[in-house]
């Protein structure tokens, strides 16, 4: 290696002391290398001779002063970075606060004070130099330049370096136009920023480079992604390319064009970094230059989104079917109606569906040997076109054209007029609703943006897809019973809902379930339907109450441009570098058939293939990857390189344009018996804590609610703690936990105790909902149903997170607890014996009123942002909603503790504590084998 300096800017100026950069560098690699002695007096006779361009510019090669500069923006020379600031008089100045690099790897920016190395030469960036140092390098080698620039294997836009990886010293701050002026300031920050920005989130960090060494990682390498992640506002906006992506010519590869790209500027050609393959730009890239770049090679667009053309296919808004029961008390109809207003809906009595059949065949009325699949398929092709194109349709059509006639016949709309006799259940025929939904939208519009948007009020009694018959004497299947295996309608109802999933599935339809009642309604039968298409679920006792009308409402939320936030009709296809191959997905989507040598044979989750399909997205929804590490240990993996993973999505947007969205990010290798404490500050507890979750979830369900899931996580953490501790060999005491791991055994404490394992006092309709929302959501919400957040309000000051310990109930506080299911807000005994006082109501206890009224307004902010709207619970010490609570919280204070009167409250259960947890862990951590 040897240094190259390469001017700031390619474009020439009129100057005679100006040097073109290939004569400089020509020139530069012809000093010798035999000494830095040597080294350092041949470049200063050059920089004597040649001075290099020192002009300030800006992003847009502008030459800028201490006048015309912008407070708190960067601007860079060849070899500074500076920026505007205040002098002492108040005037502006351009501060010097770093150095640009010029080196092999490309143009980095450095903070004073800091050193890199290049071969056998050290740097270090001082006020006014970039000094060199002979040997191994002086103070440790800045992070972000180890981790993140020198993995791009490429030459870095010097002013995307400015704008982006620059390490700025002050506090974060924002210049007058909102743009946030502080970047990542370390690993940490940078990994921070793609969670933020690029919605991708590790377990690991940095990965083992052999695959034995990956076995023996409990935790598996996980990605967490959110295909649909809205850019936040502080950082730079990308429009949508309205053009095609490029993409790699290797027919087994087809990776698209991204920032981790080499590319060769004069060449004209870009190397696929998932393939290796050399690749030509296609004509119209030709006037692309380093300083003249297209939006998908700068690095702060780490994920670009296309709008891709197809003068084939016509581009349609997105489909709503609506499927009602009508088997429900009459308010509780009406509820439904008013809020179904708000989207619109059309309601096919069975007389209106067979006029309008007889209309398009020329038939008589009636079904007819055929069945009503093909009627519907005959009344849709009698147009003369066939299935997939636009037709006009005599079941849907633009709310634009039938809104009228859509709000009167839902107005028209009345409770079911059969009777039933006292002691049964009305005859409710769910299954036969939603299968004439799916085959209306199967034969009409295949392949298109559809949601079938199903509201229960009870369990289907009657006919394909029933859950239990119609005698209330005979109650629903329950968690006992079905380790029972006394279902006597389970079965088959859930073949059935599993066969329409399967085809809604293929046609990007998507089913939406929204139960309203007391009583169990058919989800765990029906889990299929909603999993499979990445459904909406919200589960509540009535569709009177506020959380579904919320709920229902933010379904259709919109964008800043006025188009719903949802993606319809997706694929999702992951591809890997060198090292990895994919193992499987978590989350609410279907398998998309797609298999490729990058492919696993040891599937894990919704494996065998390395595309998935979503019939629906939304800017929440997450997934989870999971990868093997394929490299032996005898062939390990050449040092230096980077483990690369690029997600390709393309879907309907709800504007009817067909959009792709692609993200690339990579991390680094690191090898287990030489660079194992790299890999352990590599780890993501939030993350590896949530993927365990989903694991143990997924195993639950697949393997009958048994206890193994949960010994499986007892046995996973044990080796985790084991491997990955600091201790003695046989002695608990001495066991010690870096700060990447100390929050993980909580983590998994409370994910044994929680909803998703822990079946007993939940229906399984219930814990169907919690686990499927947990598959949906992010890290940091999942975190939160895991170990909830509980905060802690006095008279003592601002609020405050507290323990989630028993030892936090305490008279004098108020609690509120945020599990994202629940919203709870407790009032200790004290305060709630003043309440009841009415004190708040006196003026002279103004305090008092505004202490009551805090957390209220807390609660608030956390209802409003989200979906589904949890439940809102207002109690008190021994309050009957104070359980919600007590299920929570650690119970270090139970009834069989001698010392719960030093504090707290204890709580009735023979439930161990955290402590009592953690000890036994550290026996099995000391004494487990290596």
């Amino acid at each position: 290696m040897f240094l190259l300096f390469v001017p700031l800017l390619a474009l020439p100026f009129a100057s005679s002391s100006y040097i073109s950069k290939e004569d400089n560098l020509a020139k530069q690699a012809d000093c010798p290398r035999t000494s830095i002695e040597e080294f350092h007096e041949c470049l200063r006779e050059i920089y004597d001779t040649y001075p290099w361009d020192r002009r300030v510019t800006d992003s847009d090669d502008r030459v800028v002063t201490s006048s015309t500069c912008r407070l708190g923006e960067f601007y860079a020379s060849s070899d500074f970075v500076y920026e505007c600031a205040f002098g002492r008089r108040g005037s502006k100045k351009l501060r010097s606060v770093g150095c640009r690099f010029h080196g092999d790897f490309g143009d980095i920016a450095m903070k004073i004070g800091e050193t890199v190395r290049e071969g056998a030469v050290s740097w270090r960036c001082q006020k006014n130099s970039l000094f060199g140092l002979g040997g191994e390098p002086v103070g440790a080698v800045p992070k972000w330049y180890r981790d993140i620039t020198v993995f791009l294997g490429r030459r870095v836009d010097p002013r995307s370096v400015v704008n982006f990886f620059f390490l700025k010293s002050s506090q974060n701050s924002t210049n007058k136009k909102g743009r946030c002026t502080t970047m990542a300031q370390s690993w940490d920050d940078y990994l921070a920023y793609q969670e933020k920005v690029d919605g991708i989130q590790f377990t690991w960090n940095i990965l083992p480079h052999s695959r034995d060494d990956a076995i023996k990682i409990p935790v598996p390498i996980g990605v967490f992604y959110q295909p649909l992640k809205e850019r936040p506002l502080d950082q730079p906006q990308q429009p949508v390319l309205n053009y095609e992506p490029v993409l790699c010519q290797k027919k087994t590869c087809k990776a698209v064009l991204n920032p981790l790209c080499f590319v060769d500027y004069q060449g004209k050609s870009w190397k696929c970094n998932i393939c290796q393959q050399r690749n030509m730009f296609p004509p119209h890239y030709a006037v692309i230059a380093e300083d003249r770049r297209p939006p998908e090679l700068y690095p702060q667009f780490a994920t670009i989104e296309y709008t891709l053309r197809n003068p084939k296919a016509d581009i349609l808004a997105p489909i709503f079917v609506f499927v009602l029961d009508t088997c429900v008390p009459e308010d509780e109809l009406k509820a439904l109606k008013e809020s179904i207003q708000t989207a619109g809906a059309k309601e096919v009595r069975r007389e209106q569906m067979e006029n309008k059949l007889r209309e398009s065949i020329g038939k008589p009325a009636g079904i007819g040997p055929q069945g009503p699949i093909a009627m519907l398929r005959a009344s849709t092709m009698s147009n003369g076109a066939s299935a997939g194109v636009k037709v006009s349709n005599k079941f849907l059509q633009p709310v634009s054209e039938c809104e009228e006639t859509l709000l009167g016949r839902l107005e028209d709309l009345q409770p079911d007029h059969w009777d039933f006799e006292r002691g049964k259940r009305p005859l409710r025929c769910t299954g036969a609703a939603v299968t004439v939904a799916v085959a209306l939208l199967e034969v009409s519009f295949p392949n298109t943006g559809a949601r079938i948007m199903t509201f229960l009020g009870g369990a289907c009694t009657y006919g394909p897809g029933a859950v239990i018959d119609n005698e209330l004497k005979n109650p629903i299947r329950s968690w006992h019973s079905i380790r029972e295996d006394d279902v006597p309608y389970m079965h088959k109802a859930t073949k059935f809902y599993d066969a329409l999933a399967d085809r809604a599935a293929k046609n990007g339809h998507t089913i939406d379930v929204y139960s309203g009642a007391l009583d169990q309604t058919g989800l765990y039968e029906m889990r299929s339907c909603f999993t499979k298409s990445g459904g909406h679920v919200v589960m509540t006792d009535s569709f009177k109450s506020s959380l579904f009308k919320q709920s229902y409402q933010r379904v259709f939320e919109k964008d800043s441009a006025g188009n719903l936030k949802m993606g319809f009709n997706a694929t999702m296809e992951v591809k890997v570098g060198a090292g990895l191959k994919i193992r499987g997905l978590l989350g609410c989507c279907a398998n998309g058939g797609a298999k490729t040598s990058a492919v696993s044979d040891k599937e894990l989750g919704i494996g065998g293939t390395c595309q998935w399909k979503f019939c629906s997205l939304t800017p929440r929804a997450t997934v989870a990857c999971l990868f093997e590490v394929t490299a032996q240990s005898g062939a390990p993996i050449a040092q230096g390189s980077q483990a690369v993973i690029q997600f390709v999505t393309q879907y309907q947007g709800s504007d009817g344009t067909r959009r792709m969205r692609v993200t690339t990010t990579s991390r680094p290798w690191a090898d287990m018996a030489t660079q194992k404490p790299s890999i352990t500050m590599g780890f993501d507890q939030d993350a590896a804590a949530v993927l365990m979750a989903r694991l143990a979830s997924w195993r639950a369900t697949n393997e009958a609610e048994t206890p193994e899931a949960v010994r499986w996580l007892d046995r996973s953490l044990v080796k985790v703690i084991s491997k990955f501790a600091e201790y003695h060999k046989g002695d608990p005491m001495s066991l010690r936990l870096s700060d990447k791991f100390n929050l993980f055994p909580q983590f998994m404490f409370h994910l044994r105790r929680s909803q998703f394992l822990r079946v007993f006092n939940s229906s399984p309709d219930e814990t169907v909902f919690y686990r499927h929302v947990l598959n949906k959501e992010c890290v940091m919400n999942s975190t939160t149903m895991i170990q909830p957040v509980l905060y802690s309000y006095s008279f003592q000051g601002e609020p405050e997170p507290a323990l989630l310990d028993t030892s936090s109930i305490v008279p004098d506080k108020i609690l509120l607890m945020d599990d994202f299911f629940h919203v709870l807000i407790y009032h200790g005994q004290t305060i709630d014996a003043w309440k009841k006082m009415k004190y708040h109501e006196d003026p002279k206890y103004i305090s008092f009123k505004q202490l009551l009224e805090a957390p209220v307004q807390d609660s608030q902010n956390i209802l409003a942002e989200r979906f589904p709207v949890p439940r809102y619970i207002v109690t008190e010490y021994e309050g009957s909603q104070a359980r919600f609570l007590l299920s929570k919280v650690n119970p270090s204070l139970t009834h069989n503790n001698p010392y719960y009167a030093e504090g707290g409250a204890p709580v009735f259960t023979d439930d161990v504590s955290l402590q009592v947890f953690m000890e036994h862990l550290k026996k099995l951590a000391v004494s487990a084998d290596d």
